[in-house]
């Protein structure tokens, strides 16, 4: 019996020891979009990435999200996507990289001028939507973006896809990469998302959206669409702002992560 106590301990230690970053996309109120309840997912998140108003937003609700954002102590980060109001920047749209690297660099600045106005320094940058998907499988838009990013500010992070052409980029631009992982959204077997013309490729349900969080942390895995595992070692967990309910996704994954004993935290 000592001898099992001993290993409950051990096993409840190592999973104290755990950490990980809950972020959520904020700010995304544009046009024919009203996503999300930003108010109460900043109550459960860590770190907020801002839409910077190329696929949404706009200059005042980019402020407004960065004020309630640090009065709420979460960090802010850019998130940036396709010049696509229309589609919510969930269409891939041809783009050079020199296109690329322009669309980006004007975003982060934007948001960086009015994250200063509010005495608030950027922690990270989180490609959005189809920009994210894309520059995780094409090298050209991955070196464009990370350029962008280490041309802004070589300290932000940068948020991706484990092992993705995007994070090999910004590992080579010099950046400090951060691999994502979704608590709501469906995977393959390969590792990508499910694509959102699926029915199921959004977890509504909190509880199993919580469930499927803990098991990344604690065991670096994920279950795919197809019932196989996918391995992800990531330091920070996604709920999309815009996902039916974020609101209580996000509170209950982290009460769960939480009450595993998990550390949840902002990425710096």
């Amino acid at each position: 019996m000592g001898s099992l106590a001993n290993c409950r301990r051990r096993s409840q230690a190592t999973t104290e020891r755990v950490k990980v970053d809950l972020n959520a996309d904020v700010g995304e109120s544009f046009g024919v979009y009203h996503a999300g309840d930003d108010d109460h997912l900043l109550a459960s998140i860590t770190s907020a990435s801002v839409a910077c108003g190329l696929h949404a937003g706009d200059p005042s609700t980019m402020r407004r999200t960065v004020r309630k954002a640090a009065h709420a102590g979460v960090a802010v980060g850019a998130h940036p996507g396709f010049p696509d109001l229309v589609g919510f920047g969930r269409r891939e749209l041809a783009a050079t990289p020199q296109e690329v690297f322009d669309f980006v660099l004007y975003q982060i600045g934007a948001l960086q001028a009015i994250a200063k106005s509010e005495g608030v320094r950027l922690q990270h940058v989180k490609p959005h939507g189809a920009l994210y998907n894309m520059s995780a499988r094409d090298k050209a838009m991955a070196e464009a973006i990370a350029r962008a990013v280490a041309a802004s500010d070589d300290s932000l992070l940068l948020i991706g896809p484990p092992g993705s052409e995007l994070l090999r980029a910004g590992e080579a631009a010099g950046l400090h990469v951060v691999a994502e992982a979704f608590a709501d959204r469906s995977y393959e077997s390969d590792g990508s998302l499910t694509l959102r013309k699926f029915a199921d490729a959004v977890v509504l349900d909190p509880s199993e959206a919580a469930a499927r969080a803990l098991r990344i942390v604690r065991e670096k895995k994920v279950v795919a669409r197809d019932g196989s595992t996918v391995d992800v070692n990531v330091e920070t967990i996604c709920v999309h702002g815009d996902t039916p309910g974020a609101a209580a996704i996000a509170a209950a994954v982290r009460a769960k992560l939480e009450d595993a004993g998990v550390t949840v935290r902002a990425l710096r």
